[in-house]
């Protein structure tokens, strides 16, 4: 886990042409996304679309990525960050335990001080379809930004924590980062795209956060 500095950040919709800024305060973030491996360690479950230790787990909806986060969380004794039931969450944002990003925490770590719509040149930090050969790739095969993460954008896309647009999207829930199997313009910061919370797609993982103590 790094930590990631407070800072304020300006998120963007295309669709709608609206911006607005968030103000986020300090949290610590996954260096990698969560891996195949680690996901099978603390769930006993295999659900990615290929094989591989190291490949970024896929194929989890967002309510999989809840559940891992409060496993994980109390297999360190930590206190784990939802309540949940079979249809409600409620996050307890004065816990210790891992949790998802939000949007806004998501797009600060992954721009890491930086300006433009990458950290980097796309070739050098990412997989995408214009190098990833249609296919995902092991975390940590490409440059990490200047924080210390890897695979912000490129390899798999990352579940966020916030819902996307409850008026017209009702329960969809924000995704980052873009895919093996995206274009060059939706590797980018400030992109976002929405899913369903109960799909499960192969071209969609995720990261964990966690609070730091007040």
């Amino acid at each position: 886990m790094v930590t990631i500095p407070a800072g304020q950040v300006t998120l963007s919709d295309r669709r709608t042409q609206r911006s607005w800024s968030v103000a986020v305060a300090p949290f610590q973030m996954a260096v990698f996304p969560v891996t195949q491996k680690q996901y099978e360690q603390v769930t006993g479950q295999q659900p990615s679309s290929s094989r591989g230790d190291r490949l970024p787990v896929d194929s989890v909806s967002w309510w999989d990525t809840l559940r891992f986060c409060n496993a994980l969380s109390i297999e360190e004794g930590l206190t784990p960050a939802y309540r949940l039931d079979e249809e409600n969450v409620e996050w307890d944002d004065s816990a210790d335990g891992y949790r998802l990003p939000t949007e806004a925490e998501w797009e600060h770590a992954c721009r890491a001080g930086s300006t433009g719509p990458r950290y980097g040149e796309l070739d050098e930090i990412a997989w995408y379809r214009g190098n990833s050969k249609e296919h995902m790739h092991e975390v940590g095969g490409k440059r990490p930004n200047a924080w210390g993460l890897y695979d912000m954008l490129g390899n798999t896309w990352d579940w966020c924590w916030d819902i996307y647009d409850a008026e017209i999207y009702g329960s969809y829930r924000v995704l980052r980062g873009g895919g093996w199997f995206d274009e060059h313009w939706s590797c980018r910061a400030s992109v976002r795209r929405r899913s369903h919370p109960t799909l499960r797609l192969d071209d969609v993982g995720f990261r964990v956060a966690r609070s730091l103590s007040s």
